[in-house]
């Protein structure tokens, strides 16, 4: 599993560094995306966090603590459909931190950061962990971490593109790990009765049960 991840990852990662290197989305910066609040840049800014952060979490003091799975990551999430909860306040402040530099300077990070992990995730062992920064003390195991970033990478790849007007979608690979991981995460979250109504039900699915993000 860990090869086949780290391959679905860097495929995702790859794909990303492209999109965010044309001319569209440099273009439609300033310009609102197709997520509500939040700018072309704000979203591209997203995006290359999910190669950017990669490098930074395993550059991180690792302490040792128990490692939190991919699943849990994304199913103790609170507020993610409310546009001004904590979390998502915190994840607009981080991308228009990294947005900041501008167009050619968040492609250039991401394209240099994307081309040093292909050669180092294939160096890393099996049980590497690394520090989630923005949550001190906490950890996750690498391929546990990179899961979480094919889910983002898939999600974000097509909202940047429908936001420039441009046709790119997520590996099948990295997508199949994003909906095993959100399937996952809504199981744990609200019961399997709810995820089989969300399935299967529609008309039983008062709580979105399939919706974590």
């Amino acid at each position: 599993m860990t090869t086949e991840t780290r391959k679905a990852y860097l495929l995702a990662a790859e794909q990303a560094v492209q999109l965010l290197a044309t001319e569209g989305v440099a273009r439609s910066w300033d310009e609102e995306s197709v997520l509500p609040g939040m700018s072309v840049g704000g979203l591209a800014g997203h995006l290359a966090r999910s190669v950017l952060q990669v490098e930074w979490f395993l550059d991180g003091e690792v302490v040792g603590a128990e490692p939190v799975s991919p699943v849990h990551y994304y199913a103790r999430l609170v507020g993610t459909s409310v546009p001004d909860s904590a979390l998502n306040v915190g994840v607009r402040a981080r991308s228009e931190e990294t947005a900041a530099a501008g167009p050619a300077a968040v492609a250039e990070q991401a394209h240099a950061a994307w081309q040093r992990l292909a050669d180092r995730l294939g160096r890393e062992p099996a049980d590497r962990r690394v520090s989630v920064l923005h949550r001190p003390g906490e950890e996750m195991l690498l391929d546990g971490y990179l899961q979480t970033r094919c889910v983002e990478l898939a999600v974000h790849l097509h909202d940047l593109a429908l936001s420039v007007g441009a046709r790119c979608s997520a590996h099948e690979a990295a997508l199949a790990i994003a909906v095993d991981v959100l399937v996952a995460a809504a199981r744990e979250r609200h019961g399997d009765q709810a995820v089989l109504h969300a399935l299967a039900r529609r008309e039983r699915d008062a709580g979105q049960a399939l919706r974590v993000l």
